[in-house]
C-alpha cells in the first residue's frame, strides 16, 4: 500500500464534448487513504465524466488529476497499476462463472495462474459467493452478477476502487447486500473507494465524505453531518397541492417538487405552519433535513433520472 495520504487529487478539471457540451466544470477535489468518498448528483452532473478521466479512459479539456501522485494522462501505465474499476455499464460474462471471472481477471492484471486462483478463493469467500462460485453468470441474480464485478475488483488489492453507479437497477435488498461489503471492505483493508451515485441515502449510509456536483460543477462537500448542518435549525415542511393564495415564501425558502413545495422553515415557525396548512385543509408534513434537501437548497430542482449526459 502508498504512503500517499492523499489517493486522487484533481484540480480544475474541465471536459467539454462535442457542441461544447460541458460535462466537467473546474471540478477541484481530493480523496484521503481509507475513505469512501461519494460523488453525488443526478444523471448527467458529470459523475461517470470525472470516474472515466480518473481511470485513464478518457482525456481531460483542461486541468489535472492524479493518482497516487501518478498523472493520469502523463503516467496512465502506472495509474492503471493502482486502481481498479467497475463501470456502471460493465455485465460479467454470462458463461463463465464467479471462480472463473475473479481468476481470469487477476491473470489479466499480471499475476500468475496459483496466485489468482488462491486469491479469488479469498474474494470468493469475503464476498459469501461460496454457494455460487460454479454457476454461470447467465443463472445468477442482478445483485449477485454486481457482487460479482466487485468481488474482482476487491480481488485486485487496488490502492483505489472506482465504483460508477455500483447498485443501479438492483432491488433495496440487493443494493443493502452491497452496500455491506462496502463498507466491511474498506474497515478491513484500509483501501479507498470512490463511489458515484445519484441515490441519496447510499451517499448518506456509505461515505465518510462526499461532494454534490451539478452539471459538472462542485456544489458542496464534506462529510454527511456536516453538508446537513448547512440548513442547521431548519426542517422540511412538505405540502400537497398547496393553496396559491398562501405566502409561503414568508416562513423559509420555497422550493416546487412537483405537485407538492418543500419549505426549508426555521424550527420556531413549524407549529405557526403546521396550523395555518390544517386551517386551509392542505395536507403536510414535517420531517428533519436530508442529503437531498441540501441538494435541492443548493441547486433549486429534485435529482431525478434523466438521461443527460454523464
Amino acid at each position: 500500500m502508498s504512503d500517499y495520504t492523499i489517493v486522487l487529487d484533481s484540480s480544475n478539471l474541465q471536459k467539454t464534448y462535442g457542441g461544447g457540451i460541458r460535462a466537467l466544470d473546474g471540478l477541484t477535489l481530493q480523496i484521503k487513504r481509507g475513505t469512501i468518498f461519494s460523488l453525488l448528483g443526478p444523471n448527467g452532473a458529470g459523475k461517470t465524466t470525472f470516474v472515466r478521466i480518473a481511470a485513464t479512459q478518457l482525456l481531460p479539456s483542461c486541468g489535472t488529476i492524479s493518482i497516487l501522485g501518478h498523472d493520469v494522462v502523463r503516467d496512465a501505465k502506472n495509474v492503471r497499476k493502482h486502481i481498479a474499476v467497475v463501470p456502471q455499464e460493465a455485465r460479467p460474462l454470462s458463461l463463465q462463472t464467479p471462480f472463473e471471472h475473479i481468476t481470469t481477471y487477476l491473470v489479466a492484471r499480471g499475476l500468475n495462474f496459483n496466485d489468482a486462483r488462491k486469491r479469488a478463493n479469498e474474494a470468493i469467500q469475503d464476498l459469501k459467493l461460496d454457494s455460487h462460485r460454479n454457476i454461470i453468470c447467465a443463472n445468477l441474480s442482478g445483485g449477485l452478477r454486481q457482487r460479482v464485478l466487485i468481488a474482482m475488483a476487491m480481488s485486485s488489492d487496488a490502492d483505489l476502487l472506482i465504483l460508477d453507479e455500483p447498485t443501479l437497477g438492483l432491488d433495496p435488498l440487493a443494493r443493502l447486500e452491497v452496500w455491506n461489503l462496502v463498507r466491511d471492505y474498506v474497515t478491513k483493508s484500509k483501501r479507498t473507494i470512490l463511489l458515484t451515485t445519484h441515490y441519496m441515502d447510499e451517499a448518506e449510509l456509505l461515505s465518510d465524505e462526499l461532494a454534490i456536483i451539478d452539471r459538472g460543477k462542485l456544489m458542496v462537500r464534506g462529510t454527511p453531518s456536516s453538508i446537513k448542518s448547512r440548513l442547521e435549525n431548519r426542517s422540511v415542511a412538505v405540502i400537497k397541492s398547496p393553496d396559491d393564495s398562501i405566502d409561503f415564501q414568508s416562513y423559509g425558502q420555497v422550493l416546487k417538487a412537483g405537485s407538492s413545495i418543500r419549505v426549508f422553515i426555521d424550527r420556531r415557525r413549524v407549529d405557526e405552519l403546521v396550523s395555518l396548512c390544517l386551517k386551509k385543509n392542505l395536507e403536510v408534513s414535517v420531517r428533519q433535513i436530508s442529503l437531498e434537501d441540501v441538494f435541492i437548497s443548493e441547486v433549486g430542482r429534485v435529482i431525478d433520472d434523466d438521461s443527460t449526459t454523464n
